[in-house]
């Protein structure tokens, strides 16, 4: 049996902070029944499509965000979509939303009016700001959450100024450290019977993995270190090779076996290279020594002759080194899922390993298609009722 088996999640959420959460709870085994407004999650009209021709059952970040679920059309800015939200969440342990507060207030949906219909209910809300507070009503978005979060300020180089992470991680931040908190309400209830409202801010979700950066800031009262791109130094950095790029991060005590392992024993009796102050003070011409090296290198030859001589070279991958990464496919990790739409594709598995039964990609469902069944068995609501919840405002 799946860890999470008989819990039952209300996803409000669009696009990725709230679907990714929702997509975890579904992947360890609990229902996950996802409320989209008629025109569907905004996720939907996010590309690239099967194809290349844009249809809403089609989106890949849909597709991957909201496998093992069940799509409910609702419409809660109307009293009837509403009223079913309400009827649903007290039916459920867990609601996840990522509305901004004042949004989710206007549409009569706040934790008090929740939580009056289920005692025990956990509401998760991920918002960039948080709840409370002079931002909590600002609009947002990844870019956003990125900057004010200080990921943006230790990232990128110093000539050219801050550089944005590629991708969503800022909502993906949000999504799995709404996860991790939602459990951890959802054990309290089960000890006290009371559920709670977790706040979750995305903002505070990204200042904790900067590293020592806000310690350091309060030790010192400044912040000296300076962006540095793809290399801290001539040792520690990314070199592009014949086939892609080799990252190389050298420590005094790695120092002989990486200059085995790149065939460059003479680097170890050049007095410019003797020690590692002396390789800092000439990175220039470290620097210069190993952009000529890897120039005509082929990555994968010269990871399996690093990790043979234990000499700290990596490459870097790109997705088609990641689909035929055989440490990732000798556990599992990569599963093909068919959708009747989409077709079959490659998803990612679950983030920790718990068990051969802990995690299951189920497929991604179709816009309204468990509707019916939901609101029927689970709200008791009549198919007019139905028909209500559903329209369009």
């Amino acid at each position: 049996m799946q860890p999470l088996a008989g819990v039952r999640v209300l996803e409000l959420g669009t696009f990725v902070s709230a679907p990714f959460c929702g997509k975890l709870f579904a992947g360890y085994g609990a229902e996950v029944i996802k409320v989209e407004p008629p025109e569907g999650d905004i996720a939907r009209a996010h590309g690239p499509f099967r194809a290349g021709k844009p249809d809403r059952e089609t989106s890949a970040l849909f597709l991957y965000l909201n496998t093992g679920k069940k799509s409910v059309v609702v419409d809660p800015r109307t009293a009837a979509g509403r009223e079913a939200v309400v009827a649903l969440a007290s039916r459920c342990d867990v609601v996840v939303e990522n509305f901004r507060p004042s949004d989710f207030r206007a549409l009569g949906l706040s934790y008090e009016v929740l939580r009056g219909a289920n005692p025990r209910l956990t509401l998760v809300s991920i918002t960039t700001f948080g709840q409370s507070g002079p931002y909590a009503s600002y609009r947002s978005n990844n870019l956003v959450a990125f900057a004010v979060g200080g990921q943006m300020f230790i990232t990128g180089t110093a000539d050219d100024g801050p550089v944005k992470n590629g991708g969503y991680q800022a909502d993906y931040q949000g999504g799995l450290n709404g996860f991790s908190a939602g459990m951890l309400a959802l054990l309290t209830a089960e000890r006290d019977g009371i559920g709670q409202h977790v706040d979750v801010s995305v903002q505070q979700c990204m200042a904790p993995v900067l590293e020592s950066g806000i310690p350091y800031y309060s030790y010192l009262g400044r912040w000296s270190p300076i962006r540095r791109g793809n290399h801290m130094s001539s040792f520690i950095g990314i070199y592009p090779c014949a086939d892609g790029y080799l990252g190389v991060h050298v420590m005094p005590r790695n120092w002989r076996p990486f200059a085995a392992a790149i065939g460059r024993g003479d680097l170890l009796s050049d007095p410019r290279f003797a020690t590692q102050a002396d390789r800092t003070a000439h990175s220039d011409d470290l620097m210069a020594e190993m952009y000529a090296w890897a120039a005509d290198q082929r990555k994968r030859d010269v990871y399996a002759r690093a990790g043979a001589g234990r000499a700290p070279i990596t490459f870097v991958h790109t997705m088609a080194d990641l689909v035929d990464s055989p440490q990732l496919n000798a556990r599992g990790y990569l599963q093909r899922v068919d959708h009747p739409v989409a077709g079959e594709a490659l998803y990612p598995g679950p983030p920790w390993w718990i068990g051969p039964a802990g995690w299951a990609t189920g497929r991604a469902p179709l816009l309204g298609e468990h509707t019916e069944e939901v609101l029927r068995d689970l709200a008791g609501l009549s198919a007019g009722e139905i028909a209500q919840a559903g329209a369009a405002r």
